[in-house]
């Protein structure tokens, strides 16, 4: 741990350095802005429908988690106490191995006594795994995110959130259960799995070895560029700035040191790996997920009477948007798009968490896994929804605080002194207008999710790492030294230019795991079989 905490320092330091004095941000920035968005006009481009020009992606991730949810007849419903009773621990005992009876007789085509058993192998429980998981997905998606698609989008955006959440549940389960499916696992115990290998693996078995590879790498590249931006810029960027913001200071060379700090503090959990990085989410994201809850029941109690109103401006919105926002499609657009990178469901990148999970029943995980977008879409995204529709009304005025239709980065302009504000502090200032002295809490919170989250992802992008350039010590020093730096880029660079790159590398992953479950999700309908009859034989 010496050793990788000085190599931590020696990369740090020099940064440090570079980043006294004044305008550092700028400079950060300068150089980050131009790639941000050529990247993300790379991977947002549209195709023609009718007068609509509808991002690829966008409709990749709607027609694939529609077609999963009707294949596997609304999973999201069907499967639902399903995966309650898994997380809890319901049925524990079918993962204890086969009994012994008729040496003759085969299960799935192997002799009882011959079969290995994989319940010991992962690393894992279901409830860790999903906590894991949820705090990779759960985090400030849910407070900035929302606060940019309800800017940019108006209220109607919440409604198609919820839509891609339910139907996300769908994609969740597919990609999750096929994460355990084609998970390698090591000499040692340790799990490796996600997209990477259920692309390789699956696909070679489909006779598309070559094409496995391409797609299988591909994704490995992504990820890691997704764990660099919105599973690690993004956090620190929005967490350095709410820090400032309750502080009342200025960002520039005081995000470097505030990303110095949270660089450390990461740097020392993800030591230890997905064990150590389980053990702590487990405790922080029913923590600060029950924090934001509550704060959030009581500013909607509070605001009862608005709550017909609150609807009405979603629905009226999801299919008659306002003038200006872009026409239908645009709100569901950037609803979909919001919801997309608060979820990640059809990015693949949680079904690298739950891959590590002790089961022997890959549809066991699959399940519980579609919990995650019911979680964090929802239930969460929603409530910060209505904390922010609830703060922009008073009285018959729907807008009175500031004009939905900015760009829900600096253009949501404040009605009554002409400053303008965007993301987290939208959010924070919504929460502090009910619960005076609330954007402290908040920003507790903020920075436990933005934590959480940058330890889960600093698995998904070293297991992605790891695939790529091997399984050795070495290569986890390079990748989690990067990581780190890449800590005091986002909380040095504007919200801007950190979420283009973010919105980009996470999406970018959709096209190579969406196409590998085209091609793989008939294997999830005989898993999820075996699973459910292992159920009925043991009551």
């Amino acid at each position: 741990m010496k050793k990788y905490l000085l190599s931590i320092f020696t990369v740090l330091v020099p940064i440090l350095t570079f980043a006294q004095g004044k305008g550092i941000d700028e400079k950060i920035n300068d150089a980050f802005m131009p790639i941000a968005t050529a990247w993300e006009g790379f991977i947002l481009t549209t195709i023609p429908i009718g007068s609509y020009n509808i991002p690829l992606v966008v409709l990749l991730l709607v027609l694939g988690a529609t077609f999963f949810t009707f294949y596997f007849k609304f999973p999201s419903i069907t499967k639902f106490g399903l995966a309650i009773n898994t997380v809890r621990g319901k049925y524990d005992e079918i993962e204890g191995g086969h009994s012994s009876g008729d040496p003759n007789m085969s299960i799935d085509g192997d002799i009882p006594d011959t079969i290995r058993d994989e319940s010991k192998e992962g690393e894992v429980s279901h409830f860790q795994a999903l906590a894991t998981a949820v705090s990779g997905t759960v985090g400030l998606g849910n407070i900035a995110g929302v606060a940019v698609a309800i800017a940019l989008g108006g209220p109607g955006a919440t409604f198609w959130m919820i839509v891609c959440g339910l139907i996300g549940m769908s994609t969740k389960f597919v990609e999750c259960t096929l994460g355990v499916k084609y998970r390698d696992v090591g000499e040692d115990g340790t799990v490796y799995g996600g997209p990477m290998y259920y692309l390789s693996k699956g696909l070679k078995e489909r006779g598309f070895a070559g094409i496995g590879k391409i797609l299988a790498a591909l994704f490995a590249i992504l990820c890691v560029g997704a764990s660099f931006g919105g599973g690690n810029a993004f956090q620190s960027n929005q967490a350095t700035v709410q820090i400032t913001s309750m502080l009342g200071i200025e960002g520039g060379s005081m995000g470097f040191i505030i990303g110095i700090i949270l660089a450390v503090l990461v740097g020392i959990v993800i030591i230890g790996g997905i064990k150590r990085i389980a053990s702590i989410t487990e405790k922080i994201v029913p923590f600060m997920a029950g924090i934001y809850v509550l704060a959030s029941l009581i500013i909607i109690f509070a605001n009862i009477n608005y709550i017909g109103d609150a609807f009405g401006l979603i629905f009226e919105g999801a299919f008659t948007p306002m003038a200006g926002l872009g026409g239908l499609v645009g709100v569901l657009i950037v609803g979909f798009q919001r919801a997309a990178f608060s979820n990640e469901a059809g990015a693949g990148s949680a079904a690298i968490a739950h891959s590590a999970v002790k089961t022997k029943y890959p549809a066991s995980e699959g399940v519980v896994a579609l919990l995650e977008p019911f979680i964090d879409t929802v239930v969460i995204c929603t409530m910060t929804a209505l904390v922010i529709i609830f703060f922009n009304i008073d009285g018959t005025n729907m807008q009175s605080v500031f004009n939905y239709g900015g760009d829900g980065f600096s253009n949501v302009v404040l009605n009554s002194d002409g400053s303008s504000i965007g993301g987290v502090d939208l959010t924070s200032m919504a929460f502090d207008s009910v619960i005076p002295g609330f954007s402290y809490i908040l920003t507790i919170a903020i920075v436990l999710f933005a934590f959480s989250t940058m330890i889960s992802w600093s698995y998904y992008g070293l297991q992605s790492w790891k695939y790529l350039f091997g399984k050795g010590k070495t290569a986890d020093t390079v990748y989690k030294v990067l990581f780190l730096v890449f800590i005091v880029i986002g909380a040095a660079a504007t919200l801007d230019a950190v979420i283009k790159f973010s919105d980009a590398m996470i999406l970018a992953l959709v096209f190579p795991n969406m196409i590998g479950l085209f091609f793989l999700f008939p294997k999830v309908r005989e898993e999820i079989s075996k699973y459910v009859n292992a159920i009925k034989e043991a009551k």
